[in-house]
């Protein structure tokens, strides 16, 4: 921590160590060469809060709740009351903030399928190299250090659960465990720091902790708002305590907001409206005083602004523009703010969203496209395009695309691993494993705004099934077929839940209309492959690769271990060996192909019994679980190796674990069964085979059924101990 003085004990002293300083120059001078801040440089603290609504903060808006410390903090600061995302999803937007440029620049579009380049200067790497020490904690995985968001910290604090887990719990951590880890780092820091707090918690779904949830029992998002407002205002009630903010400047602000229904938009990431990118930033530190600004500005504008209240020198690239004029009051220029909404776009091919705000008007460029007056219709509610000649406003939108557009851009574009791409999935994200293909033109077919209701329709038919209503989600999936053939999601959402009613042919026979309609749909094609895979339709697999190539399939590993389970289901192990080896050279590190590995060699030792076989079955099992912790197969698979080899505590061990960690796992406990009774103990084989009767009674035909029972009789006439 930096204290600091009274500018005339600072005169004093520099008097009297006039010539002490002189000579320190003499025989250092070659330091300030590098830039290096010198100790009363001011700290920078960048708070992100993600999908935060700007109206959910009560100095915006004091309708919905109140946030005191956010208001605290405003009353501190400059309020920027019009200040928008260039995005609509969290990777994005933060990439905006920490590059100071467009999507048009730095190529990252959305979550899934694009990283922040290499070679692309972060504010984390200009602070670093002025001498800032840098921190970075984040809440959940779509800031996961894989994103390329990590360049330039000292520390990158992304530990918000196991890495190779879907389980939600495992892909976000609460706002109290961030701060718990982001504190002690300021604690130790010697010299200035920079450090950046990102919270989750107002994201979908919303989970406030007590007593939030029940205080806000009917407006869940608006009591983790609460909660976050409490936790940070803690966090920033120790810093103030500790003097911290005397010498920092802070920088609150949203990444995006959320549609909570309005325009017919649940959560955010489809539209562009301000709901979705009207966003809360209040700057304040040292010799700023208090005042609101309601000149439109974005996220772009952050990084300049920080360069100039630091007194650094401005990377030329950056397209934002500083805001300290506004925070000193002085006049701040007009200008046109470009805005972007692509997730729809490069995960499932609808038609783009792009478009620009100047002066009081927002122009939304789409098949179906939007004019809106915001300074009295701020909420979007009349559409004017109708009414006015948009050929200005599109010349205007091209003109600016092309002044923030980089030629390095596409370099951005990544296929993500499977892994990674569940993972978002989880989160709530939509989308295939590889980028949309764009087309050329799109119709009001492809709009968004014509579109979101049956996708909506469509996730609706999920949440009917989880109530229990099956017939009614099967039928509501099946009218929307109807109406809209093209959408792949209805199809692989109808196949989905045949899957779980015991259904695979009419899985199969649905997912091959979806396929035989939309033949260009990788969703569809990979989940009809997989589903033939995995119930033995092992030729059609075969028929399917050779005759319908998709260009996914060079990123795709997931879709070559498909090919390797029929390969496997057909005894062909040569050709099941190639499609693993294809797999694993698109992605080294996922646990699937090494588990397949190990079913792979498991099969030849039988098959030949081969001991050597068996012992590379052993260590591609392993290998997987060192991939993937959580792998409960890959651990059944393991001991089921040990119990080959005698080794019963080995592998009682594993699959105990793999029970742990899968409490459904069929073949657990039932492995686990027989692991017993081949080591002695019928006791627990009793216990194991008798809960494997009454939990998978349903999964078993009645031949199977009184096999279970003879071995049950059986035990039970053996000695039990």
């Amino acid at each position: 921590m930096n204290k600091k003085r009274s500018d005339h004990s600072f005169l004093l002293d520099a008097i009297f160590y006039l010539p002490f300083v002189f000579i320190f120059l003499l025989i250092y001078g070659s330091l300030s060469i590098t830039g290096r801040a010198s100790l009363d440089k001011s700290n920078v603290l960048l708070i992100t809060v993600d999908t935060l609504r700007a109206d959910r903060v009560s100095c915006y808006d004091s309708s919905h709740l109140r946030t005191p410390h956010f208001d605290n903090l405003a009353e501190q600061g400059i309020v920027f009351t019009r200040a928008f995302a260039n995005t609509s999803t969290t990777l994005p937007s933060h990439a905006n903030i920490l590059l100071g440029v467009s999507p048009l620049y730095h190529g990252v579009h959305e979550n899934q399928h694009f990283a922040v380049r290499g070679n692309s200067l972060t504010l984390a790497e200009h602070l670093k190299a002025a001498g800032y020490s840098t921190g970075a904690f984040v809440g959940a995985f779509p800031l996961d250090q894989r994103f390329g968001l990590s360049q330039g910290f000292d520390i990158y604090d992304d530990e918000f659960g196991n890495r190779s887990s879907e389980k939600d719990t495992d892909l976000e951590r609460k706002a109290e465990e961030v701060i718990a880890r982001a504190l002690p780092w300021v604690k130790s820091q010697n010299s200035p720091w920079f450090l950046w707090v990102h919270v989750y918690d107002p994201h979908d779904p919303y989970t406030p902790p007590a007593p939030y949830a029940e205080r806000y029992a009917r407006a869940p998002y608006d009591g983790e708002v609460a909660y976050v407002d409490e936790i940070l205002g803690e966090f920033l009630d120790e810093l103030r305590a500790e003097q911290y903010l005397e010498e920092t400047l802070v920088i609150f602000t949203g990444d995006h907001g959320e549609s909570l229904g309005q325009h017919g938009e649940e959560t955010h990431g489809f539209f562009a409206y301000n709901t979705g990118i009207w966003i809360p930033l209040i700057v304040a530190g040292p010799e700023i005083k208090a005042r609101k600004v309601e000149t439109p500005v974005s996220h772009l504008d952050i990084f300049p602004t920080v360069c100039d209240m630091l007194d650094l020198k401005k990377p030329k690239f950056l397209q934002g523009q500083s805001l300290v004029p506004a925070i000193k009051g002085r006049r701040f220029p007009k200008r046109t703010l470009y805005f972007e909404s692509l997730a729809p776009h490069y995960s499932m091919g609808w038609a783009p969203i792009q478009g620009f705000i100047r002066d009081n008007f927002k122009f939304i460029e789409s098949p179906i496209p939007e004019l809106y007056d915001i300074k009295n219709d701020f909420n979007e509610t009349e559409n004017l395009a109708s009414s006015q000649e948009l050929s200005r406003y599109k010349k205007r939108l091209g003109e600016v695309i092309k002044q923030y557009t980089s030629t390095d851009a596409e370099k951005a574009g990544r296929n993500p691993d499977r892994k990674s791409l569940e993972k978002l999935q989880a989160l709530g994200y939509a989308g295939g494993s590889v980028a949309a293909r764009p087309r050329k033109s799109y119709s009001p077919r492809d709009d968004v705004k014509t579109l979101l209701p049956f996708h909506n329709r469509s996730e609706e038919a999920l949440i009917l099934y989880g109530k229990g209503e099956v017939n009614l989600a099967i039928k509501t999936l099946k009218e929307i077929i109807t109406e809209r053939n093209d959408l792949a999601v209805s199809y692989v959402h109808l196949a989905i839940l045949y899957l779980k009613e015991k259904q695979p042919q009419e899985a199969i026979d649905i997912l091959e209309l979806g396929f035989s309609r939309n033949p260009q749909s990788y969703e569809i094609f990979s989940k009809y492959i997989g589903t033939l895979a995995k119930h033995g339709r092992n030729k059609k697999v075969f028929e399917l690769f050779q005759s319908h190539y998709q260009r996914e399939m060079d990123y795709d590993p997931e879709i070559w271990n498909l090919l390797a389970l029929a390969y496997l289901n057909s005894e062909d192990a040569d050709s099941a060996k190639k499609a693993l080896e294809q797999a694993l050279s698109l992605d080294p590190r996922y646990p699937l192909t090494q588990y397949n590995y190990g079913k792979l060699y498991e099969w030849l030792g039988l098959k030949n019994q081969d001991r050597r076989a068996f012992g590379r079955s052993l260590e591609s099992y392993k290998k997987a679980i060192e991939l993937d912790p959580e792998f409960a197969d890959a651990y059944i698979g393991l001991g089921v190796i040990y119990l080959r080899s005698g080794d019963f505590d080995g592998g009682i061990f594993c699959l105990e674990k793999a029970l742990e960690i899968q409490p459904d796992s069929q073949l657990a406990v039932y492995n686990l069964g027989l692991a017993y009774l081949n080591s002695g103990n019928n006791s627990k084989a009793l216990e194991y085979f008798t809960q494997y009767l009454r939990d998978f009674a349903k999964d078993l035909s009645p031949e199977e059924m009184d096999k279970i029972k003879a071995v049950i009789r059986k035990i039970e006439r053996l000695p039990q101990k």
